[in-house]
């Protein structure tokens, strides 16, 4: 909401009773107006195009697992639950610290696609798992748990900001003049709701670090990727690329200098980029288990046949 010309952002977006010329000039109008940015210069346009490339990388990313998983029906064996669930996890704290941290509109967005896709995977996860009648009682219980910790996480996005009262001006928003006068090598100030966000970006950084070790020692003992959709890793490596390039380029807010915008960054950048070396590692299991079958324990029971024919 706007107050007396005092530029405030909400949910989607900046508002102000001051007209867009006299709040971003020389910005791109389409920008300002749907995506709630404020991108002068050719570094901010490329910001603002890497940052929706990332995001259609990973709307499409989860496509050809879910495609995979109903025409292999093995989808319970070939991924590992504790992938999901500490992809959903990173997800989770990812969407909260973004909103807390107050970080990039785009950032925000795709975040939001990132939990709503995860709960749609663990869900034919589940599915799989019961239909191939596994046992239910850990999947439920993880389940029940993860649920529990969505609650508790939203209810935080409601914590006010009790830091110092500061003008709020738009992201990408900067006067040349200013921000030459303006000290680059300072850190700006975290406000409470902002170190909490950095705090919870933080531990979404580990889960995201944390969730490839189970998918790569479950591909190892299978010796196979049979069930694991490629497209899935090859989107998901190009997507976390396009979206720490997309933060790496934004422009600082005015006042703010480059090193005071990495630092408020941090956790998003290692979320992001800091996973593409285990992804890699996913990728070359691909190219190792490629003509291999999974591993089957052969099951001696009074079934077999004791003469053979």
């Amino acid at each position: 909401m706007s107050t007396d010309g005092v530029l405030t952002r909400t949910t989607f977006g900046w508002t102000s009773s001051q007209n867009f010329t006299s709040l971003c000039p020389n910005g791109s109008e389409w920008v300002w107006e749907g995506l709630g940015e404020c991108a002068q210069d050719a570094r901010d346009m490329a910001s603002v195009y890497l940052g929706l490339l990332s995001i259609l990388c990973f709307l499409v990313s989860s496509f050809p697992q879910y495609y995979n998983s109903w025409k292999s029906g093995n989808m319970d064996q070939a991924l590992s639950i504790w992938f999901l669930l500490l992809w959903l996890g990173g997800d989770s704290c990812n969407l909260i610290g973004s909103f807390l941290a107050d970080q990039l509109p785009l950032q925000q967005y795709t975040a939001i696609y990132y939990v709503a896709a995860d709960l749609i995977m663990l869900s034919m996860y589940t599915y799989y798992k019961l239909k191939n009648k596994a046992s239910q009682g850990r999947t439920h219980l993880l389940m029940v748990g993860v649920s529990c910790f969505l609650c508790f996480a939203t209810s935080l996005t409601q914590l006010p900001d009790v830091g110092p009262h500061k003008e709020i001006i738009p992201s990408g928003f900067r006067s040349r003049s200013l921000l030459s006068t303006s000290s680059t090598s300072s850190v700006t100030p975290f406000t409470t709701k902002e170190i909490i966000g950095f705090c919870i970006g933080s531990v979404s950084s580990v889960l995201y670090l944390c969730s490839r070790g189970p998918q790569i020692y479950t591909n190892f003992k299978r010796k196979s990727t049979q069930g694991v959709s490629y497209f899935l890793f090859a989107l998901v490596i190009l997507g976390n690329t396009t979206y720490g390039l997309s933060v790496l380029l934004k422009n600082p807010d005015l006042g703010q200098g480059e090193s005071s915008y990495m630092i408020h960054h941090v956790p998003w950048l290692i979320g992001s980029l800091g996973t593409l070396s285990l992804d890699l590692i996913i990728s070359v299991q691909f190219l190792i288990y490629r003509n291999a079958r999974p591993r089957v324990e052969v099951n001696h029971d009074e079934t077999a046949p004791l003469i053979r024919s």
